[in-house]
């Protein structure tokens, strides 16, 4: 063989090598995935796990299926524990909500965030103080006034189980401003709708996407919104009303801000490659119309974090749970 043709055959090795090490450095599921949601059917976690199953689906985001699995034992220390002893594993992701926060100091288990890959936050979760619409409240003022007068013998506020999101936001109105609720908990966000439909409860604070209907069908009422702005969405959605006519609680007297995590992470032990597709996944999920048309509908603040400025967000969020919730008293003693 001459000097030529056996340059020629070194530089068509070099460039199977190359191509060899490029695909290794790659990585894609080669099984299905398990994509574990830490909450009961139906609620707000449930259906942005169901919606991204739909859209990678549908528009062939990836090779393999995605299947989602609920795990909301414990408040959702089932599905924490799960992904706990499954380190190594890159065909298990979970989507998380407050409870990754909440539920391990509240009751105690042994699951720290930080036992688990932080890969994306997809968005965050408005809450929104509701109440039934034949009620005489017009503005939070009005309702929190009527509160302090009344007591927490007549005021019930109705939320998705003890110590999470829904009853930290109530102990805050509570320290803020004096008033005493009976705090009912249920089941999920569907069934604390249906409660204050049905006059059982006096008000809750349900996330958008969990009550909305109810807002169409003229049976609920929205005073303000958790955030430290107004919801930039401006169709109308009932009664010529937008997202955006909602105040911010603050507008209203209420200082409290408190928004609710909707994000992916991997167990623990997950390489870079690893992390970097499944966030490709979702940035792809983005772009879809069909996810734009969900942040509509469900009024979602659409930030999206990764890599290092989602884990030091997800650290601060974290001492702000402690904090919180010390104060409330809610810490598994």
């Amino acid at each position: 063989m001459n000097r030529s043709r056996i340059a020629a055959a070194a530089a068509a090795l070099l460039v199977t090598g190359l191509a060899g090490a490029t695909s290794a450095v790659a990585w894609e599921p080669t099984k299905a995935v398990e994509f574990i949601v830490p909450a009961g059917t139906g609620g707000g976690a449930d259906q942005m796990a169901r919606v991204l199953q739909g859209i990678i689906q549908k528009h062939e985001l990836m090779k393999q299926p995605l299947v989602v699995i609920n795990k909301a034992g414990g408040a959702g220390a089932e599905g924490f524990l799960d992904m706990k002893g499954s380190a190594g594993n890159p065909h298990k992701i979970v989507i998380t909500l407050s409870n990754l926060f909440t539920t391990p100091l509240a009751t105690g288990v042994p699951f720290k965030w930080d036992e688990m890959t932080p890969v994306a936050m997809l968005a965050l979760d408005e809450f929104v103080l509701w109440v039934n619409a034949k009620s005489p409240y017009k503005t939070a003022k009005e309702y929190v006034d009527a509160v302090k007068d009344g007591g927490a013998a007549k005021f019930q506020m109705g939320g998705t189980g003890s110590k999470q999101e829904d009853q930290i936001i109530t102990a805050a109105i509570e320290q803020q401003t004096g008033a005493k609720f009976t705090y009912v908990p249920y089941k999920g966000g569907g069934d604390v709708a249906a409660q204050l439909v049905g006059g059982h409860v006096t008000s809750s604070v349900n996330n958008p996407i969990e009550a909305v209907s109810q807002w169409r069908g003229g049976e609920l009422r929205p005073l303000c919104v958790f955030d430290n702005q107004r919801i930039p969405l401006k169709e109308p959605v009932a009664d010529g009303k937008s997202w955006n006519d909602i105040p911010t609680c603050k507008e209203s007297g209420l200082d409290i801000e408190y928004l609710m995590l909707r994000g992916i992470f991997m167990p623990a032990k997950a390489t870079a490659d690893q992390v970097s597709f499944y966030v490709e996944l979702f940035k792809k999920v983005r772009a879809t119309p069909d996810w734009q048309d969900f942040m509509a509908k469900g009024a979602f603040n659409t930030t999206f974090l990764a890599g290092e400025e989602y884990r030091a967000w997800v650290a601060k969020e974290a001492d702000r749970h402690r904090a919180l919730m010390e104060k409330a008293g809610f810490l598994a003693k």
